[in-house]
């Protein structure tokens, strides 16, 4: 055979590969393989923890490497999701059988900035109704960034100084978390999507081609859940690995279908609702996300239940993460004080439908009194076009803020930066510099 034509058949054979690859990472397998996978602690930052074993193509450049499928093989584990499982997903979280997530909340996906740069801990977060779900997951990043991993790092160092596997376990460790909480630390259920489809569509359910593939994993320890998080974390911050959906279903069964509608207290209120052409995340999701439990009133400070009510060691008890709460109309409820004083400074906000992150690096911030007079905040939004952490100075006895409280604060000539209202929710009448910054948000 002439050379010519076997250097063809070689060029056919490497155009082959390539597809074949790209498929791959699609979760598209072109054979039937078995998951495979190092299991390794997503603490002990060994490196190449969490990549495939076994011989792999190589990669094309130093710094990428073939991530593993998104889609498992159907003997990886767990039990299938049924009929009746995932209608009652479908009931809690639209009302209804018939309602699918958009095609906005179907790309969504755990997605960092770049390593090793200023926004190194930041989670990118599209204009949109995932935009809660991952700016809460962004709290529980930073918690662990700043409070929690061993470093010789200090202070905003600790969140800018981080590889892309550090990402990668910051963000089991966030998901693990939050996990363990919802399941009242005990449990936890993560939900990864296998090739197989276990759930077939019938005239009371419509078929997504995503749900009905759905695995469950239970664990009754997070270090296995946080573990288990990590070795398959490619299903989570993944392109078209629908990540943000996964997790908001294993929020879900870890809390269980019934507990959550329990928290509802028994209302046919769905979970997500259909707001100017977007689905958004009621208070109860919020509420989940922060507390562990789903409760619509959660977040607010005139519901306590009364003596001997249920729940009301649990309803008194100070997070790690905090919740602030602002819009224009005067008439909005607080947010309880156990959530404006959390047991660190670190605050999922909702500026005017919006959300984002206010935290500071120091730990005695809400400890001890003398520090709250002059001090450092930092916000982050998840918008692309931030490309630096806002820098914050809080002053809470200047008095220089002078405003009638009587007048409405969105009336011409009295409107101030969103996250500076939002900031004297919890300091009232506080100063807010921005360091230079031009005030956004």
């Amino acid at each position: 055979m002439p050379w010519t034509e076997l250097e063809e058949i070689a060029s056919k054979i490497s155009d082959l590969n390539k597809w074949r690859e790209i498929f791959s990472f699609q979760g598209l397998e072109i054979s039937s393989t078995t998951h495979q996978q190092r299991r390794v602690s997503a603490g002990d930052g060994a490196p190449g923890a969490g990549e495939p074993v076994g011989p792999q193509p190589p990669a094309p450049h130093p710094h990428s490497a073939i991530p593993k499928p998104l889609l498992l093989s159907p003997d990886t584990g767990g039990r299938p999701i049924s009929l009746e499982m995932a209608m009652g997903l479908r009931k809690l979280l639209f009302g209804n059988v018939f309602n699918l997530f958009s095609s906005e909340w179907a790309k969504a996906y755990f997605r960092f900035r770049e390593p090793y740069s200023d926004l190194a801990y930041a989670l990118e977060a599209e204009k949109g109704g995932t935009r809660a779900i991952l700016m809460a997951v962004q709290a529980h990043i930073i918690k662990y960034l700043l409070f929690v991993r061993n470093t010789e790092y200090t202070h905003l160092e600790r969140l800018c100084r981080i590889s892309r596997q550090e990402q990668g376990e910051a963000l089991a460790v966030a998901l693990a978390d939050t996990l363990w909480a919802a399941g009242g630390g005990v449990r936890a259920v993560i939900c990864l999507v296998t090739t197989d489809i276990h759930v077939m569509p019938s005239g009371d359910y419509k078929a997504d081609n995503f749900t009905e593939r759905i695995q469950l994993f239970e664990f009754s320890e997070k270090a296995a859940a946080q573990e288990f998080i990590f070795d398959h974390i490619n299903c989570f911050k993944g392109e078209g690995s629908h990540g943000v959906i996964l997790f908001l279903y294993s929020l879900l069964f870890s809390r269980t279908l019934e507990r959550v509608q329990e928290d509802l207290d028994c209302t046919a209120t769905p979970l997500l609702k259909f707001r100017f052409g977007n689905i958004t995340c009621t208070q109860a999701v919020l509420s989940l996300l922060l507390t562990g439990r789903a409760s619509p009133h959660e977040l607010d400070g005139g519901q306590e239940p009364g003596p001997g009510g249920r729940g009301i060691e649990a309803w008194r008890r100070r997070g790690p993460v905090g919740y602030l709460h602002w819009g224009r109309s005067q008439a909005e409820q607080q947010v309880c004080p156990r959530l404006r004083t959390p047991q660190l400074p670190i605050w999922l906000c909702s500026i005017t439908g919006r959300h984002g992150v206010l935290f500071g690096t120091d730990s005695l911030l809400l400890s001890d009194w003398k520090t709250e007079r002059v001090f450092h905040l930092y916000f982050y939004n998840g918008q692309q076009e931030q490309t630096k952490t806002a820098h914050l100075t809080i002053d809470t006895h200047s008095h220089h803020w002078e405003e009638d409280q009587s007048e409405d604060p969105s009336s011409p000539g009295k409107r101030h930066p969103s996250v500076e209202m939002a900031i004297r929710t919890k300091w009232a009448g506080a100063t807010v510099s921005w360091n230079g910054t031009d005030p956004f948000f």
